[in-house]
């Protein structure tokens, strides 16, 4: 190989190298940024002084979070809906009654009362909420989810929103605070976080600030759901 040859073929190499060690560069450093997410997500609402020290701490702290509201609750209290919505969170349906017998006789008695709530809210702040929860979860002692509730609730532009993690304070309202910070702790990249906000969420209230401490603390982006985040459900065998 004459001298030229040698050169050329060294100026090649060290393009090649340099090339690959950019592209690792990069693939490292978009690794590094890419953030961990929390969703909030409160349950049962409005519920009068429980909701109000909610938002309080959420405003505090700036964060946004997602309620979903039972309709039959709203009247009386519109102003907080108005809040949450001027505050920046999500709105939510989580039905007219919460009330398993009437909610899950059938799949058109599910979408009514979800229907119903989205025009108690659209009625208050001039926006029809596309998200939804199921009382109890999609899979509870009552029902388990299935595909033509799922195929209904899509042809009526509504997607479903469960949680992958459990503050335990829907189960055990009165509970020490405590155990609903230890249960809200989680490592997974993206958190749906349930938690409720409900007339007997007292010491949920008392819990959050931990809470949102904790995942500041670990680098978690605060996100509310809208109808562009992924849903979350899954099917059960009955």
């Amino acid at each position: 190989m004459n001298l030229k040859l040698f050169k050329n073929y060294i100026s090649f190499i060290l393009m090649i190298m340099t090339i690959t060690n950019y592209q690792m560069f990069t693939t490292i450093n978009a690794n590094a940024n890419e953030k961990k997410i929390i969703y909030l997500t409160f349950d049962d609402g409005p519920a009068g002084k429980v909701t109000e020290d909610t938002l309080d701490i959420l405003k505090k702290d700036s964060v946004p979070a997602t309620f979903f509201l039972i309709g039959d609750q709203i009247k009386g209290q519109e102003n907080l809906i108005k809040r949450m919505y001027d505050e920046g969170h999500s709105l939510g349906l989580h039905s007219m009654s919460h009330k398993k017998n009437s909610l899950y006789s059938s799949n058109e008695s599910f979408l009514k009362e979800m229907l119903n709530t989205q025009e108690t809210i659209n009625s208050i702040v001039g926006i029809k909420p596309t998200i939804l929860r199921f009382p109890f979860g999609c899979n509870n002692n009552y029902y388990r989810l299935s595909q033509s509730m799922v195929d209904l609730l899509h042809q009526n532009n509504l997607k479903i929103y469960d949680w992958n993690t459990d503050s335990g304070d829907g189960a055990n309202p009165n509970a020490n605070p405590s155990l609903f910070i230890k249960n809200s702790r989680s490592n997974k990249d993206c958190v749906l976080l349930l938690m409720h906000c409900a007339y007997m969420s007292k010491n949920s209230v008392k819990a959050l600030p931990d809470i949102i401490k904790y995942y500041k603390d670990n680098g978690y982006e605060f996100k509310a759901i809208d109808e562009n985040t992924p849903e979350e459900f899954h099917f059960m065998k009955k």
